[in-house]
C-alpha cells in the first residue's frame, strides 16, 4: 500500500501516469493532502467514484501515530511520534507574534554524538521516511486547524505552520535520499507552498551533502558550529574530525551561490568555560571574517549527565557583543518549552536500538553531484 506522504510532487505525478490518468490528477490529489489535510482518498470528493475506489485499493495517507502530545507555559508544544519497534522522535511547535514555526525530525536518534546534544546520547537507530518527515508538518497543521488556533498570522483555512526547521532529532543531510523530497513538498505551490526562505535546514557540517543540497534543493542553511576551532570542535562535534572548519566555511561560501538568503546562520550553544571566553570570541570572529552570516547564540540547555553546564547571562551577553562589535549579526536565541525538554538540544524521543552509536566514523564521503 503506497503511503501518499512519501511522494514528492514528481514522484505523485509519476505514481498517476503509471495508472493512465490525466497530468492534472497529481496536484488535485496534493491539494487534497497537504492544503485540505485530507485523512483518507474518500474524502476527496471531487475525484470520480470509481478512480476513490481504484486509489483506496493501492494508496492511503498514513502519517506517525501520537503517542504524546505536550504544550509548555509558553505555548510551545510537543508531539511524541512512534517511529516503530519501540522507538519514537519528537515534533515542535513554537508560536511567535508573526510566524508559526515547526521544528522537525529527519531520523530516530542520531549518530553524529555531539558531546552536548541529548539525541545524541541515545544513539541511532534508523533514517525516517520522507512520509514520516512530510507527516510532521501534515499532523500539525491538520491539528492546529481542526482545533481552531487562533493567531495573528492565520488567514481562514490556510494552514498555520509558515516556516519549518530541519532542527529536530537527526542529522537531515545524513539521510539526504528522503530528507529532500520532504523538502521539495513543502516548496511546492500545490502542497505546503513555503518559500525556500521559510525553509531552513540545520547540520552538523557533512560538507559533501552541503554541495549536494545547494544543486538540488537549496533552502535556508544553518550550521551546527558551536566551536572556532578544530580541536575543540573535534571534541564537540565529532564530525568535524572528517570535515574540518576550514573545509567547512568554503562549503558555506559556495552554498550561498545558490541560497535564498544571503547568509548562513551558525548556531553555537554555549557552554560555561568551555566555548565561551574571549578568546573564543576573538577566535571566532577570525574564523567567519569572510563568510556572509549571522551568529546565533544559544545558552545551553542541560539534561541528565550532560556534563555540562549553562553560561551566565552576563557571559553570553559579552560574547555577542564582541562579535557585534567586530561587524557580525549576533543574536541570543530565546529559550522556549524548556520545561517540556523541548528547547534546542533537549529533543530525545525514544530510540530503543541504541547499538548503533558513534557513527560517525562510517558515515561515507561522497563526492557533490
Amino acid at each position: 500500500m503506497q503511503n501518499l506522504l512519501d511522494l514528492e510532487p514528481a514522484a505523485l505525478a509519476q505514481f498517476f501516469a503509471e495508472r493512465g490518468e490525466k497530468p492534472f490528477r497529481a496536484p488535485q490529489v496534493s491539494r487534497w493532502i497537504h492544503q485540505r489535510f485530507a485523512g483518507d482518498v474518500a474524502s476527496m470528493t471531487d475525484l470520480a467514484k470509481p478512480l476513490r475506489a481504484a486509489l483506496a485499493g493501492v494508496a492511503a495517507i498514513r502519517a506517525p501515530i501520537v503517542l504524546r502530545d505536550t504544550t509548555a507555559a509558553d505555548g510551545t508544544r510537543k508531539w511524541l511520534l512512534d517511529a516503530g519497534n519501540g522507538n519514537a522522535v519528537e515534533a515542535v511547535y513554537i508560536p511567535e507574534d508573526d510566524r508559526g514555526t515547526l521544528c522537525i525530525s529527519s531520523q530516530a536518534g542520531c549518530a553524529l554524538d555531539c558531546a552536548f546534544c541529548s539525541t545524541g546520547r541515545q544513539g541511532f537507530n534508523r533514517n525516517l521516511t520522507t512520509g514520516e518527515i512530510v507527516g510532521q508538518l501534515w499532523h500539525a497543521n491538520r491539528t492546529l486547524l481542526a482545533e481552531g488556533i487562533r493567531a495573528p498570522w492565520v488567514q481562514a483555512g490556510r494552514a498555520p505552520i509558515t516556516n519549518v526547521v530541519m532542527m529536530g532529532m537527526g542529522e537531515p543531510l545524513a539521510n539526504f535520499d528522503n530528507v529532500v523530497p520532504a523538502l521539495r513538498t513543502f516548496l511546492d505551490d500545490n502542497a505546503y507552498g513555503l518559500s525556500r526562505r521559510r525553509v531552513t535546514l540545520s547540520t552538523s557540517g557533512l560538507v559533501p551533502w552541503i554541495e549536494r543540497l545547494r544543486d538540488e534543493c537549496p533552502v535556508a542553511l544553518a550550521v551546527s558550529l558551536h566551536a572556532p576551532t578544530d580541536a575543540l570542535r573535534d571534541r564537540l562535534v565529532p564530525i568535524n574530525r572528517k570535515h574540518p572548519l576550514s573545509t567547512l566555511m568554503a562549503a558555506c561560501v559556495r552554498y550561498l551561490e545558490r541560497a535564498p538568503r544571503d547568509f548562513v546562520t551558525f548556531e553555537y550553544v554555549m557552554l560555561d568555560g568551555v566555548n565561551d571566553q574571549p578568546g573564543h570570541a576573538q577566535a571566532l570572529i577570525a574564523l567567519v571574517r569572510d563568510v556572509p552570516c549571522k551568529l546565533n547564540l544559544i545558552p545551553f540547555n542541560p539534561f541528565p549527565g550532560s556534563g555540562f553546564a549553562t553560561s551566565p547571562r552576563e557571559r553570553v551577553r559579552a560574547f555577542a557583543h564582541a562579535l557585534q562589535d567586530a561587524g557580525i549579526v549576533a543574536t541570543i536565541r530565546k529559550t522556549r518549552g524548556d520545561d517540556i525538554d523541548a528547547a534546542c538540544g533537549q529533543l530525545a524521543g525514544r530510540v530503543h536500538d541504541r547499538t548503533k552509536r558513534r557513527l560517525a566514523a562510517r558515515i561515507p564521503v561522497v563526492a557533490a553531484q
